[in-house]
C-alpha cells in the first residue's frame, strides 16, 4: 500500500502549450452540424489558444456512450466531478508528481509578496451556448453573487486574509486580478480544490454566466418575469432558483444553463437515465489539435439496492465507475472481470474511515466527556483495527489513525499510529479513571447524571454496516452501548451542519494535499462544526470556544499559513495543524490508504493507474474525463 510520493502542488505550475495555428479536427456529430449550418466551424468554436489537454497513453478516438450509475437527484457529485472546469487545476503525470495547471484561463501569474493573482481569459473562449466569455461574467460572479449576502449570507475564511475578503478589479474584458491585504501563498492550490464555493453545482471559480442568469437576478431582471419564474418553479424566492437545488443556476437540473465543461446535461434529473451531452463549445483539444471530449455521451442510470450496482458491473452494463463500489466487494468483482469484459483498476485513496465524536453535543454530560482526551484514547484503543480491516475491507486497508495518508508531504508516522495499539484493559481503566464505574443491570456504564452511556452512531454509508457491528461489539465489551443509525444523506448532513449527533462515522479525506482543502482539520464536518461555524463567520454563527480550547491553536496555525511569506514557511504552518491533531486525538481513526476500485470496461482507454484518490484532488477529475477514449477493436 505505500507507494504513492505526492509533491506540494502548491511547488510547482506547468501551463499546458498554446496550439495556434493548428487545424483542428472535431467529432463527426458535431461536423454533420457544421455542414449543416446549425454550428460555427470548430476554428470558430475554439479559443484562440485552446487548452491543450494530454493523454495519458494515446490520441484518442471519438464516439461512444460512457454508462455508469447514480442513486438519484442528490447524488449529484458523481456526475460533477466529471464535468469540473476551474480556474486552475490538479494535474498528475505518469510518476504521480502534482502540478498546477491552468483552466479556463489561459495564464496566471502570482506577484512576488503573493498578495495579488491576475489570470488572464482565453481570447475567444464561449459558454456552450456559443456567447462568448469576458469578464463581464466574471464581475457578475463577484459583485452579485460573491458579495450578495441573500446568496452568500458569509464568506469562506478560505477566500479571505487577515480576515478581509478577497477583493477583485478589472483590467480589459480578458483580465482580472484578485488581491489580498495580507500574502496569501496557499491560495492556488485551495483554488485548485474548493474554486471559490456556492452557489453552485460544481463550486464555479469567479464566473457565472451573465448574459443568462442576469434574467433570474433581481439587478438586472425584469421584477415581472423573475416573479413568473419564482411561481414556475414552485419557489418562495428568487434565491430557490440558484445554488445546487436550484432549476435554474444548477446545471445539473437546468439543460439551458450554459457551462464550460466537456458536457453538458440532455436529460435532467429526476429521469432514471440521466444523460449528459457534448460541448460543442468546450475549448480543450488533444496534442494532434482534435478538439476534446473524445465521447459523445455519459449515461447515469438509477439505482437502489447497493448490490444492484454490481450485478450492472457484472453484466457489463458499467463503462467506469468507482463512486457506491464497495471494496467489500473486490473479490466478487474481480473474479467476474471476463463476465463484465471489465478491469478493476486500483487507486489509493486518501482518507481514513473514522468516527468522529461531538466537542459540540448540546447534552451536557456527552459532550464534557467527548471533550475529555482520556475518553477518546478509551475510545481509540478499545477497538481491533486489524480485525476491522479484516471483515470489513477484505484486509485491503491499513489499520490508521485520521491523519495525512503516506506519501503526502505532510505525513506523521506518529499521527498515523497515535492510539491505534489495541488495549481493552488500559481503556477500562480510563473509563474508571473518569469516574465511569457504576453500571446498569446489562453491564453498561451510568454517566454523571446516572444515565446509562449510551451513545447514537450515525452514518449516510449504508455500506459500512459491518464495520459498525464490529465497532458497537467492541465498545459494548467495555461498557458503552452504542446504536447505530443508518440515514440519508440529507439528513445526515443536517444533523452534521447543526451539531446535532452524538457520533459520526465519515471518511477523514482531504488527506494527501491537506493545504488545499484543511477543513478537515479545522472543524468542518464533524468534530468541532458550531466552533468552526463561529469561527469561519466571524462570530456571526455557531458557538465560541473557550478561550483556552486548543482548536483555536489550529486556527492560529492555519491563518498563519495563509499569511505567509513563502510556501515553506505555509507548510511549516501546516504540519502545525497535524501536530495538534496528533497531541489531541480529535478523531477514532480506524482503517484507510484502502483502495479505490474503478470498474473500467476493456474497451475504455486513458484511464491512468494508481492515482490517488482524493476529494481535494477531485476524485475521478483527476484522470481527465476528457481524454478517455473507447478503442475501436
Amino acid at each position: 500500500m505505500k507507494s504513492v510520493t505526492l509533491t506540494s502542488i502548491a511547488a510547482l505550475t506547468l501551463p499546458f502549450l498554446a496550439a495556434n495555428g493548428w487545424a483542428y479536427n472535431e467529432a463527426p456529430m458535431l461536423k454533420q452540424l457544421v455542414e449543416a449550418g446549425q454550428l460555427p466551424p470548430v476554428e470558430e468554436r475554439l479559443p484562440k489558444n485552446p487548452r491543450v489537454i494530454p493523454v495519458y497513453d494515446s490520441i484518442g478516438t471519438y464516439g461512444g456512450v460512457l454508462k455508469r450509475a447514480f442513486k438519484g437527484p442528490s447524488d449529484r457529485w458523481g456526475p460533477t466531478k466529471l464535468m469540473e472546469e476551474r480556474v486552475v487545476e490538479t494535474y498528475m503525470d505518469g510518476d504521480k508528481n502534482l502540478s498546477l495547471v491552468p483552466g479556463w484561463i489561459g495564464e496566471y501569474f502570482a506577484s512576488e509578496d503573493a498578495r495579488e493573482f491576475t489570470f488572464t481569459i482565453r481570447e475567444g473562449l464561449r459558454w456552450s451556448d456559443g456567447a462568448p466569455v469576458t469578464t463581464r461574467d466574471v464581475r457578475f460572479w463577484y459583485e452579485d453573487v460573491f458579495l450578495n449576502e441573500d446568496l452568500m449570507p458569509s464568506i469562506k475564511a478560505l477566500y479571505t486574509s487577515n480576515g478581509v475578503p478577497m477583493k477583485l478589479s478589472f483590467s480589459d474584458d480578458h483580465t482580472f486580478t484578485v488581491s489580498f491585504e495580507k500574502p496569501y501563498p496557499l491560495f492556488l492550490t485551495v483554488l485548485a480544490k474548493e474554486s471559490t464555493g456556492r452557489p453552485g453545482l460544481d463550486r464555479p471559480g469567479f464566473i457565472e454566466p451573465f448574459h443568462y442568469l442576469k434574467d433570474y437576478h433581481p439587478a438586472y431582471a425584469d421584477p415581472a418575469k423573475l416573479e413568473a419564474a419564482i411561481a414556475k418553479y414552485g419557489a418562495k424566492k428568487w434565491t430557490d432558483l440558484w445554488d445546487s437545488k436550484g432549476q435554474i443556476q444548477a446545471w445539473w437540473f437546468n439543460p439551458n444553463m450554459p457551462v464550460l465543461t466537456a458536457w453538458r446535461v440532455k436529460t435532467p434529473p429526476p429521469s432514471d437515465t440521466v444523460v449528459m451531452e457534448r460541448n460543442p463549445y468546450y475549448y480543450g483539444v488533444d496534442a494532434a489539435g482534435n478538439q476534446l471530449p473524445y465521447i459523445d455521451q455519459i449515461e447515469h442510470r438509477l439505482f437502489q439496492d447497493p448490490q444492484a450496482i454490481n450485478f450492472m458491473a457484472i453484466q457489463g452494463e458499467i463503462d467506469l465507475q468507482n463512486r457506491h463500489i464497495n471494496v467489500a466487494d473486490f473479490t466478487l468483482l474481480k473474479e467476474n472481470e471476463a463476465k463484465g469484459d471489465y478491469t478493476i483498476e486500483k487507486w489509493t485513496k486518501a482518507l481514513t474511515w473514522s468516527i468522529i465524536p461531538n466537542l459540540n453535543s448540546k447534552d451536557e454530560v456527552k459532550q464534557a466527556l467527548f471533550e475529555d482526551i482520556r475518553f477518546r484514547e478509551a475510545l481509540n484503543i478499545s477497538v481491533d483495527r486489524e480485525t476491522i480491516n479484516e471483515l470489513a475491507f477484505s484486509g485491503l486497508g491499513e489499520a490508521r489513525q485520521a491523519s495525512p495518508i503516506f506519501g503526502s508531504p505532510f505525513y506523521d508516522e506518529e499521527a498515523e499510529a497515535r492510539w491505534t495499539e489495541y488495549d481493552p484493559d488500559k481503556a477500562a481503566e480510563l473509563l474508571d479513571a473518569i469516574g465511569l464505574t457504576e453500571q446498569d443491570g446489562d453491564g453498561y456504564r451510568l454517566m454523571s447524571d446516572g444515565r446509562r452511556l449510551s451513545l447514537v452512531l450515525e452514518t449516510r454509508w449504508d455500506i459500512q454496516g459491518e464495520l459498525l457491528e464490529v465497532v458497537r461489539t467492541y465498545w459494548q465489551d467495555v461498557g458503552i452501548e452504542v446504536l447505530v443509525r443508518i440515514i440519508d444523506r440529507t439528513l445526515y448532513q443536517q444533523h452534521v451542519d447543526t451539531a446535532d449527533f452524538d457520533m459520526v462515522l465519515d471518511t477523514f479525506d482531504r488527506s494527501s494535499v491537506i493545504t488545499a482543502d484543511p477543513l478537515r482539520f479545522l472543524g468542518r464536518y464533524g468534530f468541532a462544526q458550531s466552533y468552526f461555524n463561529w469561527w469561519s463567520t466571524n462570530g456571526k454563527a455557531g458557538e465560541e470556544p473557550p478561550k483556552d480550547h486548543p482548536i483555536r491553536e489550529v486556527w492560529k496555525a492555519w491563518e498563519s499559513a495563509q499569511t505567509a511569506h513563502s510556501l515553506e514557511e505555509a507548510n511549516t504552518y501546516a504540519q502545525q495543524m497535524v501536530t495538534l491533531h496528533k497531541q489531541y486525538g480529535w478523531h477514532v481513526g480506524l482503517v484507510g490508504e484502502t483502495p479505490a476500485i474503478y470498474v473500467r470496461k476493456n474497451s475504455l482507454k486513458n484511464f491512468p493507474a494508481g492515482f490517488v484518490h482524493d476529494d481535494a484532488l477531485r476524485g475521478v477529475g483527476l484522470a481527465y474525463p476528457q481524454q478517455l477514449y473507447f478503442s475501436q477493436d
